[in-house]
């Protein structure tokens, strides 16, 4: 585990407004950090039942990315497979605490081994991870496999 400390957020209306804005490409681009990755794919999961994570937010990372002026390419932007590795450590997280209001789950999420920065490399080794193919594509783990969650259709 790293000696980072992730930011809490102090309302879930501020988890909404990050995820609002990564909607509408108006969230300034230094306030798109890696808890609020998390806490808009947690805020997705649980409050919009019109997007699907693992379908939309390729399309809705990238083309965010570039409204702030950022590029897709083969070494920055938009990360396939961590992406779709996150989305499911938010998935395993937020069954866990079914019941939780928005605001706990993700600040727990955020404390817990899902919501770390390195939680990926428990399943993908760093040259697969930081791949290419990786990046482009999802790639399966070559260090063990992803847990499964059920997902409720």
């Amino acid at each position: 585990m790293s000696d980072y400390e992730p930011r809490l957020f102090a309302d879930a209306a501020e988890i909404r407004r990050i995820g609002e804005g990564l909607l509408a490409r108006t969230l300034p681009k230094a306030e798109w950090t890696h808890e609020a990755h998390l806490a808009t794919c947690a805020w997705l999961v649980s409050e919009r039942p019109d997007i699907v994570p693992e379908r939309d937010l390729p399309a809705i990372i990238a083309a965010y990315n570039e409204a702030v002026g950022g590029v897709n390419d083969d070494t920055q932007g938009y990360h396939e497979t961590i992406t779709q590795c996150f989305i499911r450590g938010v998935r395993l997280h937020l069954a866990r605490v079914d019941g939780a209001g928005l605001l706990e789950a993700v600040n727990r999420l955020l404390r817990e081994a899902e919501g770390r920065r390195e939680w990926p490399l428990r399943f993908f080794s760093a040259e697969r991870l930081f791949s290419v193919e990786a990046r482009r594509g999802w790639v399966e783990p070559d260090l063990a496999p992803l847990p499964e969650v059920e997902r409720q259709v």
